[in-house]
């Protein structure tokens, strides 16, 4: 029999990531439209530590589905990572009348969700981060409007290196998985892409393909590069050394995470969030919601976190064809 639900709460934790603000949309809309009332908890599980939360109305989430980041804020709590500090969580979530709780944020966040389920609160994650390297879920929120940003960056750094006649490395976040490097690379026509999954070989992956072009006659040059690149801070000197070029190093960094969300990311956040309260509704005790070959579906927490993600063969081998890497 599924539990009675007349309170849950909703909060955001990890890395902030455009679409989160739809996220609770979508939670607070289905909520209420099952007669659910919302309790917004601030920034992330150090709210749930000490109270700081707020209802959330129709009201309450009227306009924010065009800002980046997350109106509930997020932070880190190392009380929280305790046994004490998540038994102290479950304790304050039932005292403040939490029947339930949705979470949104990445696996460190899901982690700290099972914990809290073992403590015996109903909890369901939404993936939301824009690396896009959960495991369980074919998309997380942030990835396609952290993409763009990406892609708009490298098209300006394009403009200067055209007219300068440079080399130009545009690291982008991506510390364990390669997709937002792999995506943007190919979408500006990059002449090399570094990526986590694969091992430092810098004459193969961008020495000989820049040599090439240079002899080509090519006088501007662009390597993107995810951050968790192995060996990625040796990579101007070895490209000084090996064919002349000094490089000018462009880090996107924090840019990557704001701005206003796309439709993709607002759309797949608001059903994401109505799919959460469906299933807290049909009793789910620790379950991550997630997107599958175009589908929104649950998948047990526990199974979730199990998961791992990285870029696959194919696509490493496409990225080599594309970029001329």
């Amino acid at each position: 029999m599924a539990p009675t639900i007349q309170r849950l709460g909703v909060l955001t934790s990890g890395g902030d990531a455009p679409g989160m603000n739809a996220a609770v949309h979508g939670v607070v809309s289905a909520a209420l439209h099952h007669g659910i009332a919302v309790t917004g908890i601030y920034g992330g599980y150090r709210g749930l530590l000490t109270k700081e939360v707020t209802p959330l109305t129709h009201r309450d989430v009227d306009g924010i589905l065009v800002r980046g980041g997350t109106f509930l804020r997020t932070a880190r709590c190392p009380e929280f990572q305790t046994p004490e500090g998540v038994q102290r969580a479950a304790e304050n979530a039932r005292e403040l009348g939490l029947d339930a709780l949705v979470v949104i944020g990445g696996d460190g966040s899901f982690r700290g969700a099972l914990e809290l389920s073992r403590e015996g609160i109903l909890v369901v994650g939404i993936p939301g981060t824009i690396d896009n390297d959960i495991g369980c879920t074919d998309y997380t929120i942030g990835f396609d409007t952290a993409m763009n940003t990406a892609m708009e960056a490298i098209d300006r750094i394009r403009d200067t290196a055209y007219s300068h006649e440079r080399c130009s490395i545009i690291e982008v976040m991506g510390r364990h998985a390669g997709y937002i490097a792999y995506h943007t690379a190919i979408a500006t026509g990059a002449e090399a892409v570094l990526l986590p999954e694969l091992s430092a070989d810098f004459e193969a992956q961008v020495v000989a393909p820049l040599r090439a072009w240079k002899e080509r006659g090519k006088r501007d040059f662009i390597i993107v590069a995810a951050e968790g690149a192995e060996g990625l801070s040796e990579l101007p000197a070895a490209l000084e050394a090996a064919i002349g070029i000094k490089p000018t190093y462009s880090m996107l960094g924090y840019i990557q995470r704001g701005g206003v969300p796309t439709v993709r990311d607002r759309s797949t956040a608001m059903r994401m969030g109505e799919r959460a309260v469906s299933e807290l509704l049909l009793g789910a005790a620790a379950s991550v919601i997630a997107e599958r070959e175009g589908k929104i579906c649950a998948l047990p927490m526990e199974k979730a976190l199990a998961m791992k993600t990285k870029l696959s063969k194919s696509e490493i081998d496409s990225a080599r064809v594309l970029t001329n890497a």
